[in-house]
C-alpha cells in the first residue's frame, strides 16, 4: 500500500483490534476509547486524515438521543422525596470539580478552560462534545475524562465486589435487536432533529443537546422513548473517537503524558471528596453505604448503572442522583468554565 491510501484501512483495522481487546477485558467506554486510541496511533504515524463534520454532527445527535433515555419516569418521584439532598450533593460535586479544574489552569497544567471541562463530573462523551463546541482542547479533555472513567469504574467495581462477596455481572450487548416501531420512530425523529440543529445553526453542542432535552421530556411524560441499538451506538462512538484521536499531535501527546501526575491527583481528590459525600448521604438519607457510594461516584453513569443493577442497592436512588447531576452539569458547565477561566486570567 503506497501513497496516502493507507490511513483509512489502517484506522479501521486498528479500531477493531483496540476495541475488541478492551471489550474482552470488560473495560468501560471500550467502544469509544478503542477508536480514539486507533486514531491517535494513525495520527502520530503521520496519517494526516480527519473525520468530516457531517458524520460527527450525526454522531452527536445519536449520543443526545441515547442520553435522553436516562430521564426515566421514576426519577421524578424519587427526586421529589429528597430534592434538597440531591441538589446539595450535586452542587457540591460540581463546585469541587470546578475548583480542581481552575487549579489545573492556574498551575499552567492545562490551557484555558480545558482543565475545567476535563474535571466536570458529567457523562464523559457529552462533556467532550460540549468542550469542543466551547473552545477547549478536546483531545486533552477526552484524555482527562476517560482516564477518570477508568479510575472510577475500577474503584466502583472493587467496592461492589468486596461489599457483596462476588464479582459484578458484565452485561453483554444485544448488537442487532429486532426493531420496534414504537421506539424506532422517536429515535429517527430525534436524530434528524439534532442533525438539523447541528448543521443549520450555530448553537454550541446543539446537535446533542436538542435531542437530549426533547427526548428526555418525551420520556418523562411517557409519550415516547427512544432506543438506540448497540450497533448504531458503536458506530457513533467510533466516529467521536476518531474525531478526537485523529486530532492528536506529538505535542499534545507529550503534554498529556507530562500532565499525567497532576491529572491523576485531581481524579483521586475528586473521588475522595465524593467518598466524603457518600458518607454524609448514608448518614442523613437513610440509605446503605454502597448505595450512597455508587450514587455519588464522579462519572461513568453507564458503568455505574451496570454495577448498581447487579448489586444489592437502591437502584432508583443511585440513578436519580447520577441523572440529576448529569443534567445540571450539562447546563452549568459552560458558564462555570467561562467564569473560572476569566477569574484565573484576572488573577494571573
Amino acid at each position: 500500500m503506497t501513497g496516502r491510501s493507507w490511513p483509512w484501512p489502517a484506522l479501521t483495522v486498528a479500531t477493531f483490534l483496540f476495541t475488541a481487546g478492551l471489550w474482552h477485558l470488560h473495560l468501560p467506554a471500550a467502544l469509544l476509547v478503542g477508536p480514539m486510541l486507533a486514531g491517535i496511533v494513525v495520527a502520530l504515524a503521520g496519517g494526516g486524515i480527519s473525520l468530516p463534520r457531517p458524520p460527527y454532527i450525526l454522531a452527536q445527535a445519536v449520543v443526545g438521543c441515547y442520553i435522553s433515555r436516562a430521564a426515566t419516569p421514576d426519577i421524578v418521584p424519587s427526586f421529589a422525596r429528597g430534592w434538597p439532598l440531591f441538589l446539595a450533593v450535586v452542587l457540591a460535586t460540581i463546585a469541587a470539580s470546578g475548583a480542581l479544574g481552575w487549579l489545573l489552569y492556574r498551575r499552567r497544567v492545562m490551557p484555558e478552560t480545558t482543565g475545567i471541562w476535563g474535571t466536570s463530573p458529567g457523562g464523559a462523551t457529552a462533556m467532550v462534545v460540549m468542550a469542543e463546541a466551547n473552545g477547549a482542547d478536546v483531545r486533552l479533555v477526552a484524555f482527562m475524562q476517560y482516564l477518570r472513567v477508568l479510575c472510577v469504574a475500577l474503584a466502583a467495581s472493587l467496592v461492589a465486589h468486596f461489599w457483596q462477596g462476588g464479582e459484578p455481572v458484565w452485561v453483554e450487548a444485544v448488537w442487532f435487536p429486532v426493531p420496534v416501531l414504537e421506539t424506532a420512530l422517536p429515535t429517527l425523529g430525534l436524530v434528524a432533529l439534532g442533525a438539523c440543529v447541528g448543521l443549520k445553526t450555530r448553537i454550541p453542542s446543539g446537535a446533542m443537546l436538542t435531542p437530549m432535552f426533547v427526548g428526555g421530556a418525551l420520556h418523562l411524560s411517557g409519550l415516547a422513548v427512544a432506543d438506540v441499538p448497540a450497533w448504531l451506538l458503536a458506530a457513533t462512538y467510533a466516529a467521536i473517537g476518531w474525531r478526537i484521536g485523529l486530532g492528536f499531535t506529538r505535542r499534545v501527546a507529550f503534554h498529556a503524558a507530562r500532565s499525567l501526575p497532576a491529572i491523576l491527583a485531581t481524579i483521586v481528590a475528586l473521588m475522595a471528596f465524593c467518598g466524603l459525600l457518600a458518607w454524609a448521604v448514608a448518614r442523613f438519607a437513610g440509605v446503605d453505604a454502597l448505595t450512597a457510594y455508587l450514587a455519588t461516584c464522579p462519572g461513568g453513569m453507564d458503568t455505574v448503572a451496570i454495577i448498581a443493577a447487579t448489586s444489592p442497592v437502591d437502584l432508583s436512588f443511585v440513578m436519580t442522583l447520577q441523572t440529576v447531576r448529569f443534567f445540571l452539569v450539562t447546563l452549568l458547565a459552560p458558564p462555570m468554565a467561562r467564569f473560572l477561566a476569566a477569574k484565573a486570567v484576572r488573577r494571573a
